[in-house]
């Protein structure tokens, strides 16, 4: 929470300062370098789409720093994505062009020849960053460029048996000369923020980097020849060679040199627009699309609503409020539909302690998500930042707890009307949806221990995670409780029969519209979730926030009116028990949007391979649809629940 706050006193600062001319606000503090300056890359896990598991870039024999291996400082949210940043070899030096020699391995093992071909065999990238920028590269593919990021291990070259080895790279790094003058950088990135001075733009003069680059080739070197130079001495340029007898075959007993190129290019790509080559999403007619289509199911749902309100109960009304109490009377014996119901219509639910936690969880993680999607629309959580936005999401629903033990509690009451169980209630809530990510997360985390896979939480990291929960969300859910218990309970406005009702016999069980009421809302939903699910699990970066704070607004929307509809149509034909069913009216979206991540498995994911990345993708996606269904039922409940109320409090009961 705080963070945001420093970034608005920082723009705020940036807007009224008297030598400013400019902000910029994703991305990282900008960096200048002086001709010839030492600039470090650093390695990420080596990742892949075949089975999603992160590995070490040195469980693989990689050349290694000569100060040894470091880890980066990381974040919260890098460490729960599994990532794992460390220093490597790779010197370049600012505009100094160059041909470098690294170092050449032991002869290769056979643990180290099957490691090597088993990463070559599931396409495993490595991840390489220079300057905060991942390395790309272009390929092409059915006569279309492709960009990705990183580069594969080895290859396997078409009715070959053979693996080879990625050991030679050839380096552009583009950079921009900066003048130091007009501009003033508010940074938001893993270097903290800042804003460069007055005094500090002639020394921040340079050149800033502004892109990476990279074309991967195997090399057959003689390891005898090689072995001779020292690391970092210069070698003779050499191609890319197309004959597989000259490029570096994976097997044991050989030795393997690592060299590499890196060649400066000016470009006229500024420092604040250097991301965008990587934020390229294709595919813009489909969103709106998606918008289009979602405004369609809104309006249509709109007009059922309009006809519900303004002629059906309106003129319900009108009609019962002319007559006098004795044709009232005399009414009320043959009334039908929803105002025969209003003397159970507001009867306590079945688990109504269960429907309070979820509602309360549910307010709980619709808040986390709009706040968290309205901030990286505007910009503050930059890819330039790693792992700040899952950081922002996961602090924000720890501090929204007192949000969720009040709604909670408020809801009790209103059931109940006695404050009598709450702290049952708050510590409920608490622990009702996290306890819930953490089991799947232990069983997910025990497969990938046992698959010594960088993207397993350390056990240090469990006792953070079980210290946030219990000694941020845990306190601040019982004092929203508390405050829960203090307010003004709702009062109902008529009263509830001490006999309930017998609901009509239907042919068709209520629970089946219920179900598929959750199309409408996953009609809205779906496109922007296939776009989504490819930026999780196709390593694409997913960065138009703007569209999907649009499609979440519009989400809201359809789940309030698929209720509010369903809701009265349940009135309607006596069936007074409207709690659970307005909840998952909306809430069934879930369903379909977990049955589409199976889908999205078995026909867009056919790369992934073996059980142990299915069961992965199973439990992450079952983490995603309950926080989906508590999210769109509460939507749903709270709309059903003031429409219930508003609906009843315009009759008039003796």
């Amino acid at each position: 929470m705080r963070a945001p706050m420093i970034c608005w006193a920082f723009l705020l600062l940036a807007l009224f300062g008297n030598a400013c001319n400019g902000f910029y606000l994703p991305g990282s503090y900008m960096h200048t370098y002086s001709p010839g300056d030492a600039i470090f890359a650093k390695v990420n896990s080596l990742t892949s789409i075949e089975t999603e598991l992160p590995f070490s870039y040195y469980s693989l024999p990689y050349c290694q720093p000569k100060e040894g291996v470091k880890k980066s400082a990381e974040n919260l949210g890098e460490l729960l994505m599994g990532d794992q940043i460390d220093n490597s070899p790779y010197r370049f030096r600012m505009n100094v062009n160059e041909s470098v020699y690294l170092c050449t391995t032991k002869p290769l093992s056979e643990h180290e020849v099957k490691l090597l071909k088993q990463r070559t065999h599931d396409l495993y990238q490595v991840n390489m960053i220079l300057d905060n920028l991942p390395v790309m590269r272009y390929a092409k593919q059915n006569g279309i460029d492709i960009q990705w990021t990183g580069f594969p291990v080895g290859y396997t070259p078409q009715n070959s048996n053979d693996d080879y080895i990625i050991n030679h790279l050839k380096f552009t790094v583009l950079v921009h000369e900066y003048e130091g003058s007009g501009v003033e950088i508010i940074g938001t990135g893993e270097e903290g923020l800042g804003v460069i001075s007055e005094a500090d733009k002639k020394k921040a003069s340079g050149f800033e980097i502004v892109g990476f680059v990279v074309v991967p080739c195997s090399v057959k070197y003689d390891p005898d020849a090689m072995i001779k130079h020292q690391i970092y001495d210069n070698v003779p340029s050499v191609s890319c060679p197309l004959d597989l007898d000259k490029s570096q075959i994976i097997r044991e007993q050989e030795r393997i040199s690592f060299t590499y190129e890196v060649e400066f290019v000016k470009s006229e790509i500024r420092w604040p627009s250097r991301w965008d080559a990587y934020l390229k999403m294709e595919g813009a007619r489909v969103h709106w699309f998606s918008i289009l289509n979602s405004l369609m199911v809104i309006f249509f749902l709109a007009g059922i609503v309009f006809v519900i309100f303004l002629r059906t109960v309106r003129r319900d009304l009108t009609r019962y409020e002319e007559l006098d109490k004795e044709a009232q009377a005399q009414m009320n014996e043959e009334l039908s539909g929803w105002k025969l119901v209003v003397g159970d219509v507001f009867r306590e639910p079945d688990c109504s302690k269960l429907l309070c936690i979820m509602v309360g969880d549910g307010v709980q993680i619709t808040g986390m998500a709009v706040v968290t999607i309205i901030f990286a629309a505007f910009g503050f959580m930059s890819p330039a930042s790693r792992g700040m936005l899952l950081t922002g999401m996961i602090l924000l629903y720890l501090f929204l707890g007192i949000v969720a033990g009040y709604v909670a509690v408020r809801l009790w009451r209103t059931i109940k009307g006695t404050s009598e169980g709450w702290r049952s209630v708050s510590w409920l809530v608490a622990c009702f949806f996290p306890g819930i990510v953490f089991v799947i997360l232990t069983i997910l985390n025990f497969i990938l221990w046992g698959s010594q896979s960088t993207g397993a939480i350390p056990i240090s990291l469990y006792f953070v995670l079980l210290a946030l929960w219990f000694c941020i969300s845990v306190p601040l859910t019982l004092l929203g409780g508390f405050m829960g218990t203090r307010a003004e309970a709702i009062q109902y406005p008529v009263r509830t029969n001490q006999i309930p009702r017998e609901i009509p016999a239907r042919k068709l069980p209520s629970w089946v519209l219920v179900l598929g009421a959750g199309t409408l809302p996953f009609g809205t939903l779906f496109i922007e979730l296939f776009f989504i699910l490819s930026s999780i699990w196709l390593g694409r970066f997913y960065y138009v926030f703007g569209f999907l704070l649009i499609v979440l607004l519009l989400l809201v929307i359809v789940c309030a009116e698929v209720s509010v509809v369903l809701t009265y149509m349940h009135l309607c034909v006596e069936d007074w028990r409207w709690w659970w069913k307005a909840f998952f009216a909306s809430g069934s979206v879930s369903i379909f949007v977990f049955l589409y991540s199976i889908n999205y498995l078995v026909f867009d994911l056919q790369s992934l391979s073996g059980p142990v990345s299915a069961i992965l993708y199973l439990g992450y996606s079952l983490i995603i649809a309950v926080a989906i269904m508590l999210s769109t039922g509460t939507i749903g409940f709270l709309t059903s629940f003031y429409f219930v109320h508003y609906l009843f409090s315009s009759v008039k009961i003796d």
